[in-house]
């Protein structure tokens, strides 16, 4: 299938590299939402911080809670900007919104100001996670799409890490400069995803939506084949989208709110979007997150610098469980990672709960560590599946039309959730102490439960197959993917030529006939 389009010099020729560029430049968000997570833990631990906005509890929760607000705000007002500009370019503009918040916050002189350079930074990052994980499920191939999406998030913990073990290193300055350097080092992630972002291809289906096909397959090859265009996966796969792209269009194109009230499959799609951005953020974590060391007072360890270690080595734990989980997210299935990872991680917060209340206000070293043991399985039994799933999964399970308006919602809902919780642990540790864990391993009890009833299963299946799932119905003639990689090279192109001779005379549903995939 020769095209009269050459392959960009700027872009890599190998697929490796291409899809490797991709994961670097999505995982900026991730990255800097975990530095800012990791960030805040020892900000809130270093007195030259609090001491200098001179903070309670309210404005405590407020400055660190106000990152939450700008993603909540670009929940709603960026979630259609990636179906306008394409997934690349807003994920770039997301980038750029980041590194204004971040110089802003470095150079704060008060809580104001310091509050709405992190409401900015929010909504940087808020709009590049509508966009990341839009990019990368509909570029990658379908083999490292678990892989590359999970370790979207997995890079939350990259990011914590450096932060831990920035803080840890400033905390003995005598100067601002203790929670300001930390604060300007949070922009390097977005400075490294403005200068990655040109040797990226935009999304295939993205351009064949525009009415780009040529674009669009070369888009693909880039991705999937070295650039050979006339690989049999390569013309499945476009296929697919080709067919699938032509169905959506088939129809009178409805508002996304009558959509949502007329066809079932939409609001399923949403609901399992919306599971995922409840319980992501709902599951106990947003306490340890940000409020790791009120936990640590609470269970007996006080000293600011050994808080700072644990922090440290926690973020090194979580980083490397969720490795592990996103190895094993193709083995398990999306719906058995997240139902293991809920079960352990409910079992833990009951032991943290537990713990706090036998040996918080005690001098037993044995108790004290236990307590610290438990924060680490909790944190390892959410790492293993949560920090995979929270952007692997709502990608999966919506169809293109609604893709980038879907993130969106999860967004908003993700963030508001967030802003909730991060602004009410406070409060709520300071009032009830432990029993706020044991009010929140009740509600991850209800979480597992929806997993195993309303989950649909994902893996190993292309963005158009996962339809026939949530559809009850294919919109392609393509034959599926594993039909092709299944089977022996030789016979590869016996199977593609099949397709083509059908491609002329597929009738659509409005009865009409309709040519694709032109040479």
């Amino acid at each position: 299938m020769a095209l009269p389009v050459e392959l960009p010099a700027w872009v890599p020729q190998q697929s490796w590299l291409a899809c490797t560029i991709l994961v670097l430049t999505s995982c900026v968000t991730s990255t800097t939402l975990g530095f800012d997570g990791s960030m805040m833990n020892g900000l809130n631990i270093l007195p030259s911080y609090t001491d200098y906005f001179t903070l309670t509890t309210a404005t405590l929760a407020l400055n660190t809670a106000s990152v939450w607000m700008g993603s909540v705000l670009a929940g709603i007002g960026y979630a259609k900007v990636p179906d306008w500009i394409g997934r690349k370019w807003a994920l770039f503009f997301g980038a750029v919104l980041t590194i204004i918040g971040v110089v802003l916050q470095t150079a704060a002189q008060n809580i104001a100001m310091f509050v709405i350079a992190r409401i900015i930074i929010g909504f940087g990052t808020g709009a590049s996670s509508i966009a990341a994980p839009v990019y990368l499920a509909e570029t990658v191939p379908v083999k490292l799409r678990a892989v590359s999406l999970a370790l979207l998030y997995d890079f939350w913990y990259v990011g914590g890490l450096i932060a831990a073990g920035v803080t840890y290193g400033t905390a003995k300055m005598d100067s601002t400069w203790a929670w300001r350097l930390p604060s300007a080092l949070q922009g390097l992630f977005s400075l490294m995803c403005i200068i990655l972002i040109p040797f990226t291809p935009e999304s295939p289906r993205w351009l064949q939506s525009q009415g780009r096909s040529q674009e669009a397959l070369l888009a693909l090859a880039q991705t999937h084949s070295n650039g050979n265009v006339d690989d049999p996966a390569v013309t499945v796969q476009f296929r697919q989208i080709v067919d699938t792209l032509a169905f959506e269009r088939s129809f009178e194109k409805p508002t996304f709110v009558k959509q949502l009230v007329n066809s079932s499959s939409t609001r399923k799609r949403l609901f399992l979007v919306c599971t995922v951005a409840v319980f992501s953020m709902l599951s106990g974590n947003n306490i340890i997150s940000y409020y790791l060391g009120t936990m640590l007072e609470q269970a007996g360890i006080t000293d600011s610098t050994t808080q700072l270690e644990i922090n440290i080595i926690l973020n090194a734990w979580c980083l490397v469980v969720s490795i592990v989980g996103t190895a094993m997210a193709d083995k398990l299935g999306r719906k058995g990672l997240a139902a293991i990872s809920t079960g352990l991680l409910t079992v833990f917060i009951f032991m943290v709960g537990a713990l706090t209340k036998v040996y918080g206000n005690s001098t037993n070293n044995s108790g004290i560590y236990g307590t610290v043991a438990a924060i680490f399985l909790f944190q390892g039994a959410y790492s293993f599946g949560w920090t995979p799933l929270t952007v692997l999964y709502p990608p999966e399970v919506l169809n293109f039309g609604i893709r980038s308006v879907g993130m969106g919602v999860y967004t908003f809902l993700v963030n508001g959730v967030g802003l909730m919780v991060t602004f009410a642990f406070p409060f709520a540790l300071n009032a009830i102490g432990w029993k706020t864990y044991m009010i929140n391993g009740a509600w991850d009890v209800i979480e597992l439960v929806v997993v195993l009833i309303f989950w649909v299963e994902t893996r190993g299946r292309t963005l158009e197959e996962i339809d026939e799932n949530l559809d009850g119905e294919v919109h392609s003639v393509a034959p599926k993917l594993q039909a092709i990689l299944g089977v022996a090279p030789e016979e590869r192109g016996e199977i593609v030529d099949a397709m083509e001779l059908r491609k002329d005379k597929e009738i659509d549903v409005r009865g009409e006939v309709r040519e694709v995939v032109k040479d």
